[in-house]
């Protein structure tokens, strides 16, 4: 199953990039809503390789899942593989320069389902495929506003 989305965010593309690949702010903001996350890799620097161990409760039950970064392109791109035992997940996102002060920002994740359950749960998922993309979409909407507010606050300081 395939999902995208594009939002328009009004601050610069390299202010966006920087917020998104902000892995020490994700691994904390994981570990506020109850997740258990492990760096894996020994890189200090931001790139290709870095690995995460993260352990945490989904529909009632305790899941594990690595996830390695494929790619990154600075101010432009990032791609990341998430594997657990049911399923794999792509995400990309890139990050496109409008102007001095607004940036696009896209968004596609591809679930992968490895057993009969995952294939049964994204299928369910296929079957409300207008409320998950419309999820989705109000999750990265949500990511994109909590950027602007962030470059707003950076603004008036």
């Amino acid at each position: 199953m395939k999902l995208a989305a594009k939002y328009d965010v009004e601050a610069p593309a390299a202010f966006v990039f920087a917020q998104i690949a902000d892995f020490e702010g994700w691994e904390r903001a994981a570990m506020r809503r109850g997740a258990e996350v492990m760096r894996m890799d020994g890189r200090r620097d931001a790139g290709p390789g870095m690995t995460w161990e993260t352990q945490f409760r989904y529909r009632a039950k305790d899941r594990t899942a690595v996830i390695r970064l494929d790619a990154i392109s600075p101010t432009s791109s990032l791609a990341l593989t998430a594997m657990s035992a049911l399923l794999d997940a792509v995400a990309q996102v890139e990050i496109l320069d409008l102007g001095a002060r607004r940036t696009r920002v896209d968004v596609r994740v591809e679930l992968k389902p490895k057993t009969i359950a995952a294939r049964i749960y994204v299928q369910s998922m296929r079957l409300a495929r207008a409320r998950v993309e419309r999820s989705f979409a109000q999750r990265v909407a949500q990511l994109t506003v909590e950027i602007e507010d962030r470059f707003r606050r950076v603004q008036r300081a």
